[in-house]
């Protein structure tokens, strides 16, 4: 296969993890990039969320780590809190192809003590927002002098939120002589001028649109604001769509659309800046795992997401910058499926059309909303729901604990288990809703390696 990753001079403990995960076929961003990345170029990619670029970096600095060398060799920024933690979940997974490869997230929202004690006892890569990057290294808990490979991932949108000058400041503390890898949804000017003045004559990497506009179907529908809930109803009866992210201009908006939705049948949260970060993690959490079908989300959501076999997006409110659109209808239509992404347009909204067709350089037509057939029979509710477990990783628990002290306690086999995301100090395990009204244990707590923990049905 001239695609597949056993072309690639990878050790084969890495290629057999990579069969595990069901990394097949590269796609085109790591076919482009990783040959570079692995030669140790500097590289420069276009390309957009969804695309696998995570991957293309991700195998490529751990192609080159030094597991016997305790010392940060690879840092990666992110714009956001979210997709750091994603970013460092992937490399955990394209990791377990070797033991004690130790990952740490630096972001706002956490304790720093922790990160401290955690960087004190040595840590391989770092990733992390900027700010809380800059802020460690300030503090005198983080040295970057032996980094070997920098990471700016989304740097446009890093650069849109006003990072440009941690970013400039934290490399300084970098070697001179390291490997710097730039990916941007967008190629604009300033990301230019980082580039620039960054790298040492990189590969450059354009992942064409051509394949998104097909993979991605997208439709402007002229929509009066009272009848737009209703029509996402009904397109979703329609399509027969499992799950959607609604996106809203305004938190307000969010809650509002998210209360309609839940009156309709639907498992449904808002997600917005009203939500502290406990409570936008088991948001993300629970869409993630299918016990949500749809998430009403502003902007905060329209980056870092890794939301895999979404179908389709709603555009509740049409963006008034045509670059959040192209990152709003980007959570769909990923790796290579189809998506759909639907905007809803005012009377007087016609000029953010225009605009978007302007940059994303394709011909809109605005159409007037289908007959739906109200009588057809659509299930609205998730598929499973959340089992939230007090205790985590500090408790030295992992997945295959709770698998198997549901099937002793209770007789729910693993078939019947969806995701379980373990973190900290709790654990959040997806089960088919039918079988999560078995689970009735005395004083709501279920034994797991002969300790027993508290659990709450969310």
């Amino acid at each position: 296969m001239a695609n597949s990753f056993s072309t690639l001079s990878l050790s084969t403990e890495m290629i057999d993890n990579l069969n595990k995960l069901d990394y097949k076929e590269m796609t085109p961003v790591q076919e482009e990039s990783l040959p570079h990345i692995i030669e140790r170029a500097d590289v420069m990619a276009q390309a957009k969320t969804g695309s696998g670029k995570t991957a293309a970096f991700g195998i490529g600095l751990l192609h080159h780590l030094d597991v016997k060398e305790v010392k940060v060799q690879a840092a990666i920024m992110c714009p956001t809190r979210e997709l750091s933690e994603q970013v460092a979940n992937e490399l955990r997974r394209l990791a377990r192809f070797t033991s004690n490869i130790k990952i740490l997230t630096l972001v706002g929202g956490e304790a720093v003590y922790p990160q401290k004690v955690a960087l004190e006892k040595g840590v391989h890569i770092i990733v992390g927002t900027p700010g809380r990057i800059m802020d460690t290294i300030t503090k005198g808990h983080l040295d970057l002098s032996d980094v070997k490979t920098l990471v700016l991932d989304e740097a446009d949108r890093m650069l849109d939120m006003g990072f440009h000058d941690d970013i400039a400041a934290i490399i300084k503390f970098t070697p001179k002589h390291r490997q710097t890898l730039l990916f941007s949804a967008t190629y604009e000017i300033e990301t230019k001028k980082l580039s620039k003045k960054f790298q040492l004559q990189p590969e450059f990497i354009h992942i064409t649109s051509d394949a998104d506009e097909t993979s991605i179907r997208q439709t402007f529908y002229n929509v009066h604001e009272d009848d737009k809930v209703e029509l996402i109803d009904g397109l979703m009866a329609q399509d027969e769509l499992e799950s959607c992210i609604i996106f809203c201009n305004m938190k307000t908006t969010c809650d509002d659309v998210a209360q309609e939705l839940h009156f309709r049948g639907y498992d449904v949260s808002a997600l917005h800046a009203d939500l502290d970060q406990k409570q936008r993690n088991e948001v993300l959490t629970m869409f993630s795992n299918k016990s949500l079908n749809v998430l009403v989300a502003t902007d905060v959501a329209s980056r870092g997401l890794d939301i895999k076999e979404l179908p389709a997006v709603f555009n509740y409110d049409i963006c008034h910058q045509a670059e959040v659109y192209v990152h709003r209808i980007g959570r769909t239509g990923r790796m290579g499926q189809t998506g759909l992404a639907y905007t809803f347009v005012g009377s007087k909204e016609g000029k953010f059309v225009e605009a978007i067709s302007k940059y994303t350089e394709q011909r809109i037509t605005l159409k007037n909303p289908p007959s739906i057939n109200s009588n057809k029979k659509f299930t609205r509710t998730a598929p499973m729901k959340t089992l939230k477990i007090l205790a985590g990783k500090k408790d030295k628990l992992r997945p295959g604990d709770f698998v198997g002290a549901l099937a002793g306690e209770l007789g729910i086999k693993g078939d019947n288990i969806g995701n379980i995301s373990v973190i900290d100090r709790f654990s959040y395990i997806a089960i088919e809703k039918s079988l999560m009204d078995k689970i009735d244990l005395k004083d709501d707590r279920l034994r797991v390696k002969k300790k027993n923990y508290r659990y709450i049905k969310l």
